[in-house]
C-alpha cells in the first residue's frame, strides 16, 4: 500500500467559449471557423477545436476526487504562473495532466519544468512526450525498431507534393496536434486533387506541418497500458467499428466521430470492449503495443491507437502517453473503458497510475 502522499493535480481547463461575439482586428466569426474563447477578461481568435485536448472542469474534479481517496491533493493550473505555484506548494509527487498550450513541446513543458525542480511526475518524460506528439519523429524511432506503422511524408509547402511519392489513398493530419485535431472526414484523399486541398488545409489552419500516411484498410483498435517494466499491463484492446458511423463517412476515428457524431445524449456504439478478436491477432496486437511503448520510453500508461494493413498485420498509428480520461462512461472515453473491462473502476485506475509512479520514482 502506498503511503498518503501530498500530490498536486496540474491540469489545463477547457476555455470558455464565448458565443455571438464579434472578434475584432481583421479577425473572422465563427461562421467561417473561428471562434472567440474568454480567458479572464481577454477574447482571443482561435479554431473551434483549439483546446480539444484540454480536459473539463468535471473531468479534473474527478481525477482529484480519485485521488484524495489516498492522499492530499493540491490543484496547480499548467498556465504561465505554474512555475512559481509548483515552487510554493512543494508536493511530493505531482499527477500531470496538462496538455500545455503552445507549441510542438506543449506536452512536455510542465514535466520539465518538474524536472527542473527535482519533483517526481506521473507519466512519461518531456523527451518522449515531444515525440510523441510530433508523430513523424515517433514513426521514424517505430521504423528504426522495426516496429509496424504505415509508410509516411512530412510536408511543409505544397511545393513538395511534386516529390510525394506514397501510393493514394492516405490521411492527412497536423504534425503535432492530438484529440483528432484536425482529422477530419475529409481528411482521406483518393486523388491528387483531395491531397492538395487537405495539405493546404492543415499548412493553413494549423501552421505546421502536414502528415501524409498511406491510409491503411484494415479494422481499428485501441489499447491501453498500464505499469513499467515486468509489471508493465495491457488492458482488454478496443476495436473501433467504424461501420457504425453515419451512412457515407469514411472509415476513420475522425474529430468529426469522436467530438460530434458521438454525443451523450445520442451515442454511435462503436466501441467494442473487449475486442472480439481471435487470440492470435490480440496477442500480436499487444505485442506491437507492447514494443512500442519501449522503444518510445513511455512511463505508467499509454494509450496506443493501432490498426490493421491489408494482410490483417498490426501498425502503430499514434502513442499517446497523456490519454483522454473523461470519467463518463457514457463518453466513451477508452481509457477508463478499457480499464472497467480489466477489473480497474475509474478511481482506482488512476491511483494505480499513481502507484506506478511512486514504485518508478522510488518514493514507496
Amino acid at each position: 500500500m502506498v503511503k498518503r502522499l501530498h500530490v498536486a493535480l496540474v491540469y489545463n481547463m477547457k476555455k470558455e467559449i464565448v458565443d455571438e461575439v464579434s472578434i475584432r482586428d481583421g479577425g473572422r466569426d465563427e461562421e467561417e471557423g473561428e471562434i472567440a474563447i474568454r480567458t479572464g477578461t481577454e477574447l482571443q481568435q482561435t479554431r473551434p477545436d483549439t483546446y480539444a485536448e484540454w480536459d473539463t472542469e468535471d473531468t479534473i474534479l474527478a481525477v482529484k476526487s480519485a485521488l484524495e481517496e489516498r492522499h492530499v491533493v493540491t490543484m496547480i493550473e499548467a498556465n504561465e504562473e505554474a512555475f512559481q505555484k509548483v515552487l510554493q506548494v512543494q508536493p511530493e509527487i505531482v499527477f500531470n495532466i496538462a496538455e500545455g498550450l503552445r507549441g510542438a513541446s506543449r506536452e512536455a513543458q510542465m514535466p520539465a519544468i518538474l524536472e527542473m525542480l527535482g519533483i517526481p511526475y506521473t507519466g512519461s518524460d518531456p523527451v518522449t512526450l515531444g515525440i510523441c506528439l510530433d508523430k513523424s519523429r515517433a514513426k521514424e524511432i517505430l521504423s528504426y525498431y522495426n516496429v509496424p506503422t504505415p509508410a509516411f511524408q512530412v510536408l511543409t509547402s505544397l511545393d513538395q507534393l511534386r516529390d510525394f511519392a506514397i501510393t493514394l489513398p492516405c490521411i492527412v493530419k497536423p504534425l503535432h496536434e492530438g484529440s483528432s485535431k484536425g482529422v477530419l472526414d475529409s481528411s482521406i484523399v483518393r486523388t491528387r486533387e483531395e491531397l492538395r486541398t487537405q495539405v493546404e488545409r492543415v499548412l493553413t489552419d494549423y501552421n505546421e506541418p502536414a502528415l501524409v500516411e498511406r491510409f491503411l484498410s484494415g479494422r481499428e483498435f485501441t489499447v491501453a497500458l498500464l505499469g513499467n517494466g515486468p509489471t508493465l499491463r495491457v488492458l482488454p484492446v478496443i476495436e473501433l467499428l467504424l461501420d457504425r458511423l453515419p451512412k457515407g463517412a469514411n472509415p476513420i476515428y475522425s474529430y468529426e466521430a469522436k467530438w460530434m457524431w458521438d454525443q451523450s445524449d445520442h451515442p454511435i456504439e462503436m466501441y467494442q470492449c473487449p475486442a472480439s478478436i481471435e487470440p492470435e491477432l490480440e496477442h500480436r496486437i499487444q505485442l506491437v503495443c507492447r514494443q512500442a511503448f519501449e522503444v518510445l520510453r513511455c512511463r505508467d500508461w499509454c494509450r496506443i491507437d493501432v490498426r490493421l494493413d491489408e494482410f490483417g498485420n498490426p501498425n502503430i498509428i499514434e502513442l499517446n502517453p497523456l490519454p483522454g480520461i473523461l470519467p463518463n462512461p457514457d463518453d466513451h472515453s477508452a481509457f477508463p473503458m478499457a480499464a472497467r473491462h480489466g477489473g480497474l473502476p475509474y478511481n482506482a485506475m488512476l491511483n494505480a497510475v499513481l502507484d506506478a509512479a511512486v514504485v518508478r520514482t522510488g518514493l514507496i
